[in-house]
């Protein structure tokens, strides 16, 4: 399965700005790289599915109207990139815009990985170091969209990062199928992220959303997204507030 996220302000004034002066030069992630990673395409039969893609590009389009510059974000389907050119890509997108991370990965999942693409399943160690080697000390938020990728919560951990799981390291999650448009977290993503003014509260409206979806399908073993946010993080992230069209 899968899931991910972003954040942006204006200034004490911004209020009394005109329009044409609230430009994304305003935001606090101007300098922010975003990464936005379809790392499957497939059902659970191997079969051609759009919704992994869809939340590739709604997800992209989301964050931008938040405030992240579309010059410092990267977007990959491993359905046409190879995995490799992947991940030097986001490394170098990272080393043009230094000020933070933003690294959203949308695919399925399983107890020992998550699926990206036809390469070996992504493991917790494997991610770490990719997010080490991209993001290092600077302020980073990572996402995963996917089942069972809870996996992938205490190998994330640092005092810089903020992350968000779409399902408990035991638990599938949902909306993966050939009807869906969107997998369910990451649907709910889009669904909340208009409204929410920072990435905590995006993260607990999200939740919220998954949890009521579940609710209303009869689910028995409910995804239950995880959250993670370092000591600095805690300090950091009220302070970076989506931006808003006026």
């Amino acid at each position: 399965m899968l899931r991910g996220l972003i954040v942006v302000l204006t200034g004490v004034l911004a209020f009394a700005a005109p329009a044409a002066a609230q430009s994304q030069s305003g935001s606090r992630f101007e300098g922010w790289t975003a990464a936005i990673i379809q790392a499957d395409w497939r059902d659970g039969r191997g079969q051609p599915i759009q919704a992994f893609d869809n939340a590739r590009r709604d997800l992209g389009q989301a964050f931008q109207r938040a405030g992240f510059e579309r010059a410092s974000m990267v977007e990959f389907s491993l359905q046409r990139d190879a995995p490799d050119a992947v991940l030097s890509g986001v490394r170098a997108a990272a080393a043009k815009a230094t000020r933070g991370c933003l690294l959203y990965f949308t695919s399925h999942g399983a107890p020992d990985g998550m699926v990206f693409g036809n390469a070996p399943r992504m493991t917790p160690d494997v991610m770490a170091n990719m997010v080490r080697n991209t993001c290092g000390a600077r302020p980073t938020v990572v996402i995963v969209s996917a089942c069972y990728s809870g996996i992938f919560l205490n190998a994330l951990q640092g005092p810089n990062r903020m992350v968000l799981t779409a399902a408990r390291r035991d638990r599938t999650s949902f909306g993966c199928g050939a009807d869906e448009r969107y997998p369910w977290f990451d649907g709910c993503i889009l669904e909340t992220l208009p409204n929410a003014p920072d990435f905590l509260a995006l993260a607990a409206d999200a939740r919220a959303c998954v949890n009521r979806k579940e609710a209303e399908a009869g689910i028995e073993r409910p995804s239950e997204p995880q959250l993670f946010v370092g000591a600095d993080m805690q300090m950091r992230l009220p302070t970076l507030r989506f931006q808003r069209a006026p």
